[in-house]
């Protein structure tokens, strides 16, 4: 198999990692009769044909394998004879200066873990972070390690769900930032933003709601043959995973809000404008009014030769300005 496609492929016993390079045919057939040994094999983004020899040596299921090797699948857990195989998305955050219409803010991968007799198989797809760090603090607790493939499944998932919760405090500062910017004084328009955001949002939330189901069933009792020292690990893995899916839940329900305020507020804005041209146009048709009277052509109009006509019109027509404008602003119209 192409070397770029295998990340690490190691055999341990009693949870401690054995030197040398693993022949896989040669170690396949005899790991299911060592309960205390099993090989650990990362994969990146394998091929049907580059997949095959890992599913002929494990006997792993054509359809877990499909799933493997096609990815974009949802969050769920299979169990096929003694194999689980466990479907995790994965969340990074994109770093970025401030929120815009078009701003990517999380992008998403998928990791698959095969837990079998003497196997543990995890495929990653897209951009999925390495699991090398996951693999060295497995590696330095041999006592955790010795439970057997279940613990990298364990551990796998843990990285995965911690990763939901740092991405969680990240995005509760995008959602910060555009609540500041919706009620600051300044005359913005943040729809667009906070659209893009609640898409973003929405996407998050895909990727982690359904792995609920999974962890479940892996803390319920109802799959036999699980390491009964794993069980409280694998309880703070849900416990993590709950306290994401609630901030996601309050999220979406802020976002809505700060969505409803951000239009409410334009509504204001827009009835503001409107008042004020109302009024700026009720000051314009007063002198528009009173010019267009007497720039009627009749012979007999009152006070045409009057000496004092002229600045008595002039002053008719800034006394009613005057009172007119002190009575908008009085009514917060202008």
């Amino acid at each position: 198999m192409d070397s770029r496609t295998v990340v690490d492929c190691a055999l341990y016993e009693d949870g401690r990692r054995m030197p040398g390079e693993v022949d896989l045919a040669a170690v396949a057939g005899q790991l299911a009769e060592r309960p205390d040994r099993f090989v650990w094999i990362g994969l990146y983004e394998p091929t049907a044909e580059q997949f095959a020899e890992m599913a002929g040596a494990f006997a792993l299921h054509p359809l877990a394998v499909e799933d493997a090797v096609r990815a974009h699948q949802r969050p769920k857990l299979e169990r096929y004879g003694d194999t689980l195989f466990l479907v995790l998305k994965t969340i990074v955050y994109v770093d970025h200066d401030r929120v815009t219409a078009t701003a990517e803010i999380v992008d998403t991968g998928e990791i698959m873990v095969f837990a079998g007799p003497g196997f543990a198989i995890v495929v990653r797809h897209g951009s999925a972070p390495g699991l090398a760090g996951v693999r060295r603090e497995l590696q330095s607790a041999p006592e955790l390690l010795a439970l057997g493939p279940v613990a990298v499944l364990h551990a796998v998932a843990d990285h995965v769900v911690d990763r939901y919760l740092e991405v969680a405090d990240a995005f509760e500062r995008d959602v910060e930032e555009l609540e500041t910017a919706v009620f600051s004084p300044e005359r913005t328009d943040d729809a667009g933003r906070i659209y893009q955001l609640k898409r973003e949002l929405m996407e998050f939330k895909r990727a982690v709601v359904p792995l609920g189901g999974p962890l479940k069933r892996l803390t319920d009792g109802s799959l036999p043959g699980l390491p009964a020292g794993l069980t409280a690990y694998l309880r703070d893995v849900a416990d993590h995973h709950a306290q994401a899916k609630e901030r996601i839940a309050a999220f979406d329900e802020l976002v809505s809000s700060v969505l409803d305020a951000s239009v409410a507020r334009l509504s204001l804005q827009q009835n503001t404008d409107m008042r004020k041209i109302s009024a700026g146009a009720a000051l314009v048709a007063v002198p528009t009014m009173v010019v267009g009277i007497y720039g009627m052509n009749f012979d007999h109009m009152p006070e045409l030769r009057w000496t004092y006509g002229y600045p008595a019109v002039l002053a008719l027509i800034v006394t009613v300005c005057v009172v007119a404008f002190r009575a908008f602003r009085r009514n917060d119209w202008l």
